[in-house]
This record gives C-alpha cells, sequence and structure tokens, in this order.
C-alpha cells in the first residue's frame, strides 16, 4: 500500500558500514520499496550491526513493482509486496521460500498464517493500515463522514482532489462508495466503476502516489486518498489535516517483505528480515512510516505521539474491507477502467 516527508532515501546510495557487525555479513543489500516508506534510521542500524550497504529504490504501486520483477534482472534482494499481490507474485515464480527464518513466532498470532500467505511460507508483514481519504478542513469546512466527498467533492475542494496512481485502491474504493464488493467481473458494475470515476475526473488535480504527503500538507490538494500513516504525517506538518473513516468503510491492506527469485544476495535479504522481525527494529519503522506494525511487542515501544495518533484508532463500527486477489477477468476490467481514465 503505502506511501505512505521528502527525508526518504529515494534510490540513493546510503554509506557503508566500516564495522562488520555480530553477524559477520559484509556485502550489499538492494530494496524496493514503496515511496516514503523506508526509515532512515532502520537502514543505518542495519548497516551498523551487519557491516550490509544498503541501497534503497522507490516505486509507486504493486503494478509497477510486478512489471519490474516480471521483466528479470531487477537486482533487488528484498521487495515489499501488498497482501492482495502476494499470491500473484508466489503463483508467477517470482519469490523465494524463506523457510526456517529465526524470529518468526515475533508475528502477532492474527497475521501468522493469512489468507494471502498461508504460513508465511513467501513473506513476512511489514506494515499493515487502511486506504481511504482525508481532507484539509480549513478548505473542507462542514462535517464528512462519507466516500462521496472524495468522488463527488464540495466546490471548494473541485480540481484540488489528489488520488493515487494505484489503479487497485482507486478501483477498491470506488467499489466501496457504490456498495460493491473489491474484484468486480460484472460488466454492468465496472460500467458503474468508469463513470464514477469520469464524473470526478475533472475535479481531479494529480493522480500520483508519489509526494501525497506533501501535496496535502501544503494545501495543493484539499481531498487525497490516503494511507492513514501518510495522513498522520502531513497533519504533523497541517494540523488542519483530518482523515476519514467514512460510513461506507475503508480498505485494509498488509504490506509485507519479500525475497525475490532472482535476488542477487538472498543471505543479506533473510538478514534483513530477521532483523525486521525483532520488535524494537520494527517499532522504529513504525516511528517513521506512522503505521501499524505486526509484530508482537513493537507497539509498546513507538513513540507517544504514533500511540496516539487519531488516524491509527480505527472506529471499533469501521468496516475493514481487505481486498483479495481479484481473477483475471477483474484485473482486465481495472485495466480498462484505469486506461481509459488514464489516456
Amino acid at each position: 500500500m503505502r506511501s505512505r516527508p521528502l527525508d526518504i532515501l529515494t534510490g540513493a546510495f546510503l554509506a557503508f558500514a566500516v564495522l562488520l557487525g555480530p553477524a559477520g555479513a559484509a556485502g550489499q543489500l538492494h530494496v524496493y520499496n514503496w515511496t516514503d516508506y523506508t526509515a532512515p534510521a532502520v537502514i543505518a542500524k542495519f548497516e551498523k550491526e551487519t557491516g550490509v550497504a544498503v541501497t534503497v529504490d522507490t516505486y509507486d504501486s504493486n503494478e509497477t513493482l510486478l512489471a519490474k520483477l516480471k521483466g528479470g534482472s531487477a537486482g533487488y534482494d528484498v521487495v515489499v509486496v501488498t497482501s492482495d499481490f502476494v499470491p500473484i507474485f508466489s503463483a508467477q515464480g517470482l519469490l523465494r521460500k524463506i523457510d526456517g527464518l529465526k524470529g518468526l513466532d515475533n508475528i502477532e498470532a492474527r497475521w501468522r498464517s493469512s489468507a494471502w500467505d498461508p504460513g508465511n511460507g513467501y513473506t513476512i508483514p511489514f506494515h499493515w493500515g487502511v486506504t481511504g481519504f482525508a481532507v484539509d478542513t480549513k478548505v473542507v469546512t462542514g462535517p464528512v463522514d462519507s466516500l462521496w466527498t472524495l468522488f463527488e467533492p464540495p466546490p471548494q475542494a473541485k480540481g484540488k482532489v489528489g488520488m493515487l496512481a494505484a489503479p487497485t485502491e482507486v478501483m477498491s474504493l470506488a467499489e466501496l462508495s457504490l456498495g460493491m464488493p473489491p474484484c468486480q467481473t460484472d460488466l454492468g458494475n465496472m460500467k458503474k466503476v468508469d463513470a464514477l470515476l469520469q464524473r470526478q475526473r475533472p475535479d481531479v488535480k494529480v493522480y500520483s502516489s508519489d509526494g501525497v504527503i506533501e501535496r496535502l500538507a501544503s494545501g495543493e490538494t484539499a481531498v487525497q486518498e490516503i494511507w492513514n500513516g501518510d495522513a498522520a504525517r502531513a497533519r504533523a506538518n497541517n494540523p488542519a489535516i483530518r482523515f476519514v473513516f467514512p460510513r461506507e468503510g475503508v480498505v485494509g491492506w498488509m504490506d509485507n517483505l519479500a525475497i525475490p527469485a532472482d535476488a542477487r544476495d538472498p543471505a543479506e535479504a533473510r538478514l534483513f528480515l530477521e532483523f525486521m522481525l525483532r520488535p524494537e527494529n520494527s517499532a522504529l519503522s513504525s516511528d517513521f512510516t506512522h503505521y501499524a506494525s505486526a509484530i508482537t511487542g513493537a507497539a509498546a515501544l513507538t513513540s507517544p505521539e504514533l500511540r496516539d495518533a487519531p488516524e491509527l484508532k480505527i472506529p471499533p463500527r469501521t468496516k475493514i474491507v481487505f481486498t483479495p486477489t481479484c481473477p483475471p477477468p477483474a484485473i482486465a476490467l481495472i485495466d480498462r477502467v484505469w486506461t481509459r481514465l488514464r489516456r
């Protein structure tokens, strides 16, 4: 999901550690992650402990990641895959098995054998959250409790709507707003989704998953499709930002760490996954991303600011729909609607 300030290290080569850590490892690790989703403090600590130098590149959607890995010779050792895409990656032989990792017992029980990766055979959970939208309350001054504020914005927000550049994220919220389950294969229903997005299009300033936090915090967008952790980071720079838990519900997701089948340095990749299974390291990452950890004990180690963040306090009655892996007919319809929207 995620994207989750511009202090993220986008593609920069991080400094080599000069000392070998207790594991005695020495090498390189190439990480491919969502934009604004890699904590510099986590990378620095990993480098210091292991002596492994890390490079971080970023992407803006699961579709981009999938295309990169399917193209071959991507050169990445660790990637971050969202829950609904994990079965696609594993079924296509794009991920390595991760049997025998130290610390698997640290995963919270509810996430140990998920629907998308039973037994954590290919992935470990990284962070989880929800996709919804946020408003700048200096612009949108009335009460907001519905997804229709995003898809049919009030006059003061027209032309200042921001949408993500991830097709499945956009479609899932549109389907939810229309009272439909995700992954529609009904052509008539997808025509309704298409009509909704076409009506919204003149009001959209940008379709992009990059710079979401900055645009919302600066006032460039007043209504923004966004992940709850990114909304928390935007609010830190603009107290007028409010993440909305709409009455129709929100889309849930889990981002997972995985090792590509063609990883150049799989041993270093396993070290990194084991490093992230430790509660203190997962908490360090959460403090940067502002997303919940799936590792037992991590929440207690996060900052008071994160523990008190309203964006992470999902109201008990909120409907959370975890999007399943869409079958090929649904993906084909999503592609058709998205291509027409973006042409």
